[in-house]
């Protein structure tokens, strides 16, 4: 380790910046060497400036075949700026018929010429640049906001990753106590940072976790962490207590990619993720994987998820069957999710909560939330459920859940499905306020609603057996 940190420490930060509020980061040849994708060329400028180029990465993102999957190779710049700048994206292989940039909340507009888009940013963003419809090929487009009191490498607190390509021993870089891991832009560890069983970490930086590393941040019976800025495969929270998560960005292409799972932790807060996955996005598990107890006061926000296989978020399937967990305070809020992709109808569903192993899920929040036109599955499915296949015994229940300000536009939806287990073992009390399909608000009072209607047909969602006090109101 010790030969590891002091090659880092000889290595600068290599950037060039314009009036300290445009940054883009070099590669090194290592990286050149083998982890560039030329499917684009990438450019930012202050309006009216020089233009400074970007580096495109190679990363895998999984694309489903029928029932089998293909890895495809995708690309990803990243840069940081204040202010307003101009970006110029290049097609290497041929003409832009078309183009969309996602989130399609966000408005960005788009001007093409040839075979290069450009467009305008006045606030950090995490992107998605698609070209022809092609979503496996696109450019995932990284807008930070400048970065702030960067450590000092030579503070001996630090543990300091300047630009190139690091390798770490048993590809595990093990951090202890009261120490800052930072990741220079430009740097690629090929390890997994391992928190295990410690307390006041911060990872930061605007590096990259290879890709290939699963699990590439792992943060287990730890309390007081802090990552921000950082690229990984996936950010995993476990049997944890004071977590913090702001700016990570997740791509995941192997199977069991979850992207950000939290397990029987407490106090988890995420704040402008963006997370790519192979499977489910983001989940709240109780006992499990060795992590035993509920989870409390977990919240996620100003984020975007994209699950090419599996849900978006999902809640509440495994648990201690003989010890029942409880999963409460659970907070979605200004999420954009741009696709799902499950053909097996009971792992679909955009917002999930599926019960099992005597969980109970309770005080959930889902608001502010929009979903684009998904390729297939359900905007949302409520089930206390026995799934034989991962869990021991059905759900307890799930109770006072309120969808605020939902909107789903397209045509790709299945019917959704709100459905407890039996007369122990309900769903109670789930709120609809100001939820909008293709522009309909749906609603109690609603014109158009024959008399004899459930609200919940005109919606498409299927309420079954075991469920009471769920209504529809528009504020």
């Amino acid at each position: 380790m010790k030969k590891i940190i002091a090659i880092a420490f000889v290595l600068s930060m290599s950037f060039k910046m314009s009036a300290q509020d445009l940054v883009v980061y070099d590669a090194t040849k290592d990286i050149v060497n083998t982890m560039h994708n030329n499917d684009f060329s990438v450019k930012v400028r202050k309006p009216g400036g020089e233009w400074k180029e970007l580096f495109e990465y190679g990363v895998k993102v999984d694309q489903v075949v029928g029932s089998g999957h293909s890895v495809q190779k995708a690309s990803m710049a990243y840069f940081d700026f204040s202010g307003t700048v101009e970006v110029a994206v290049t097609s290497n292989n041929g003409a832009i018929n078309k183009a969309r940039i996602r989130p399609l909340s966000y408005g960005i507009k788009s001007k093409i010429k040839g075979n290069t888009l450009s467009f305008t940013l006045s606030n950090p963003a995490n992107l998605s640049v698609e070209i022809n419809d092609d979503i496996f090929h696109n450019l995932h487009l990284f807008a930070n906001p400048i970065e702030k009191n960067i450590p000092d490498s030579k503070d001996p607190n630090v543990i300091y990753f300047g630009p190139g390509i690091h390798e770490v021993p048993n590809q595990k870089l093990i951090v202890p106590s009261d120490k800052t891991v930072y990741l220079a832009g430009g740097t690629v560890l090929k390890g997994q940072i391992a928190l295990d069983g410690v307390s006041n970490v911060n990872i930061l930086g605007r590096g990259i976790v290879d890709q290939e590393i699963k699990l590439g941040i792992s943060v287990a019976n730890s309390k007081n962490v802090n990552v921000e800025g950082v690229f990984a495969s996936q950010c995993f929270t476990g049997g944890s207590d004071g977590v913090k998560i702001n700016n990570v960005k997740t791509i995941s292409f192997f199977g069991w990619g979850d992207g950000m799972n939290v397990m029987a932790s407490n106090n988890v807060f995420y704040d402008g993720v963006f997370v790519r996955s192979s499977d489910d996005c983001t989940t709240v598990y109780g006992t499990r994987k060795g992590f035993k107890g509920g989870c409390k006061n977990v919240t996620m926000q100003n984020s975007t998820l994209w699950a090419d296989v599996g849900h978006p978020i999902l809640i509440g399937t495994h648990g201690n069957s003989d010890k029942p967990d409880v999963l409460e305070n659970l907070n979605y809020i200004n999420i954009d999710i741009l696709d799902q992709k499950e053909m097996q109808v009971d792992y679909q569903g955009c917002l999930a909560i599926n019960v099992g192993d005597n969980n109970l899920a309770k005080n959930v929040l889902f608001e502010n939330i929009r979903v684009e036109d998904f390729r297939e599955g359900q905007l949302l499915n409520l089930r206390v459920y026995y799934n034989t296949k991962y869990c021991t015994a059905p759900g307890l229940g799930i109770e006072d859940v309120v969808f605020r300000n939902i909107e789903y536009n397209g045509n790709n939806a299945n019917l959704s499905i709100i459905a407890g287990y039996n007369e122990q073992r309900k769903i109670k009390n789930v709120t609809f306020e100001n939820l909008k399909i293709n522009g309909v608000l749906i609603h109690d009072e609603m014109k158009g609603k024959p008399k004899w209607y459930k609200t919940s047909d005109m919606a498409r969602f299927f309420i079954g057996e075991h469920v009471e006090g769920v209504s529809f109101k528009i504020k």
